[in-house]
């Protein structure tokens, strides 16, 4: 068991707009929300970074440039330059979608590749990457499948979904994914995860990082349940 004080669970947080007409407002309140609150990351598409970069500058929170969203289905030098390009505009950390289309060839060699290059560029640079396997597409030997890559390859997350497909993260998944990850590797939660109740049990299972747009709503209930048993920590 563990037990959780708010600022822990605001660091858990990736605070995400990645919709296609998010204006430049929209994009500086999210930042300032994420000051605010002290999330770990917003989780942006790749042309804001720059902008959020000179918001967030100097604030400790980062940077989760979103590449290759929704699909997936770029070259993977595509890939690899969006990710340099995010990384040099300010990005700390990378969220990339694996192409689906190599998942269900079964072109498992080119998907190490893809998920290597990825991770290398990254890791070059300090940063951190999460590979989104995009699991409402994906049986499950195919998960266990990209468990077993990653767990070769080390990126720093996998990651179940990008909250564009037809569904978003499963207890199921998540169970499933941090069964078959070694412990130098993460899992990131995100689509759908609205509610307190669904934060706890994402990260009661073991997810260390959760990508919403609801974490301010999460955190206000976390911080009225502490309220409520006069505690200063929530034990999972």
């Amino acid at each position: 068991m563990a037990r959780l004080t708010l600022p822990e669970f605001c660091q858990l947080i990736d605070h995400t707009n990645l919709h296609a007409f998010a204006s430049g407002a929209d994009i500086e309140r999210l930042c300032r929300e994420a000051i605010d609150h002290q999330f770990k990351t917003v989780a942006i598409n790749p042309a804001q970074v720059l902008a959020a970069a000179t918001l967030l500058d100097g604030s400790g929170v980062g940077i989760s440039a979103c590449i290759s969203f929704p699909l997936g289905q770029d070259y993977r030098e595509e890939k690899t330059d969006a990710a340099r390009r995010a990384l040099a505009h300010g990005a700390t950390e990378i969220d990339y979608v694996n192409n689906l289309t190599l998942i269900k060839d079964g072109a498992w060699d080119q998907l190490r590749n893809e998920m290597a290059a990825l991770a290398d560029v990254c890791h070059e640079h300090g940063a951190a990457v999460k590979v989104i396997f995009e699991n409402c597409y994906l049986t499950d030997d195919e998960k266990l499948k990209l468990c077993e890559i990653a767990s070769e390859v080390k990126p720093d997350f996998v990651k179940t979904s990008t909250g564009f497909g037809t569904g978003g993260a499963t207890l199921a998944d998540v169970e499933l994914m941090c069964r078959n990850i070694p412990d130098d590797v993460q899992v990131k939660a995100a689509g759908g995860i609205r509610t307190a109740d669904d934060f706890l049990a994402y990260v009661t299972l073991g997810a260390t990082r959760i990508g919403c747009s609801a974490g301010i709503p999460i955190i206000e209930e976390l911080s009225r349940r502490m309220a409520a048993d006069s505690s200063s920590a929530l034990e999972l």
